[in-house]
């Protein structure tokens, strides 16, 4: 039996981190044997916010590492399909198609837009247009496919029902081609950084990524923010909100163990640096098999690069299928092939020559 589409992925920004795994990373792993995955390397989206051609060729060199951390953590090549969003050719031809089935208001208000324009003002020029139809292209991801889920966070669940307007719209003009895309949203949201003040993120530089060797990771963990109010290991520590204990809970899988280290904390009997030092291992412990598979996966030259080929020409061959539907339905092809026919048919006349 044929299984379902899922269509989910990230910009290529480099190395993967913690909050990549819980939010999204460990979800897709297992999704993989319920759904026939695509997992987008989303470099045209990268073009919405970065232009410059500098950030391009940034993007093209964090393709490698980004994938390499995809397969290293148990997404299989065999079991999904891993593809270049802008080597997809029907994505523009889409993109452009569904731009005419939603309004600017629809766009504009969402909150998300509003937030990503404000922080993208291109100096003196303003928001770009393509900015403003980031959803359009994510529908072009999401409906090439077809696919009928997208795992993603909580603040693109609105960009998912954007998605689901064009495709009802579009069938509601031109006939059923499309199915109804679900949003799926993980447990984890986001995960705070080391520094506790904001989600983890590369460009903050409070992130742990799932390639740090151990030293490092003991390094950024003895730097983590934890409660301020606690300057000694006597004083009674809050647990809740504590990046230390989010970890923790996120990370540890000894519950015995997590739950005595907060019933001490809250008691004043542990340090930080217990608690942080068996974080460490935790932490360590999980990302060993990671690390070794990483670099198996760097050491065996071209690897990384055939499944991206191998994985974007089985897409795009599934994305040209859905458009030579998509101009069917509205007859586009159609005018296309009578003109062609007639062409081919001209014998020319004398009161032509």
């Amino acid at each position: 039996m044929t299984r379902e589409r899922l269509l989910t992925g990230d910009r290529p920004t480099g190395l993967l981190h913690l909050g990549h795994l819980v939010g999204s990373i460990r979800n897709r792993v297992a999704l993989q044997d319920r759904y026939d995955c695509y997992f987008i390397i989303a470099d045209l989206h990268t073009l919405t916010t970065k232009p410059r051609k500098e950030e391009i060729l940034k993007a093209r060199e964090s393709i490698i590492e980004m994938v390499t951390d995809y397969i290293a953590c148990g997404i299989d090549p065999l079991k999904s399909t891993i593809y270049l969003q802008s080597a997809i050719h029907a994505v523009y031809e889409l993109n452009l198609i569904f731009s005419m089935m939603i309004s600017l208001n629809r766009l504009t208000g969402l909150p998300s837009i509003k937030d990503m324009a404000k922080a993208a003002q291109m100096e003196d020029e303003g928001t770009p247009f393509g900015l403003i139809g980031y959803p359009v292209l994510q529908a072009a991801d999401i409906l090439g496919p077809r696919a009928v889920m997208v795992p993603i966070g909580k603040d693109n669940e609105s960009h998912v029902e954007c998605t689901r307007d064009i495709a009802r719209r579009f069938n509601h003009l031109y006939g059923e081609v499309f199915p109804m895309p679900e949003a799926l949203i993980g447990d984890v949201a986001s995960l705070i950084g080391t520094d506790g003040k904001a989600k983890m993120s590369k460009s903050l530089n409070n992130a742990i990524f799932l390639s740090d060797d151990p030293k490092t990771v003991e390094k950024k963990v003895k730097g983590m923010y934890t409660d301020p109010n606690r300057i000694r290991a006597d004083i009674p520590g809050t647990v809740e909100g504590n990046p230390l204990f989010i970890y923790h809970d996120a990370f540890n899988p000894c519950k015995s163990e997590v739950d005595s280290f907060k019933e001490r904390y809250r008691a004043g009997t542990v340090s930080d640096v217990e608690v942080k030092m068996a974080l460490v291992e935790a932490l360590n412990k999980m990302l060993a098999p990671i690390r070794e598979k990483r670099a198996v996966l760097l050491a065996d030259k071209g690897y990384i690069e055939k499944v991206i080929v191998e994985g974007t020409e089985k897409a795009r061959a599934v994305f040209d299928e859905t458009l030579k539907e998509v101009r069917s339905a509205m007859g586009l092809s159609g005018t296309w092939n009578k003109l062609t026919r007639a062409a081919r048919e001209y014998k020319g006349s004398a009161d032509c020559a």
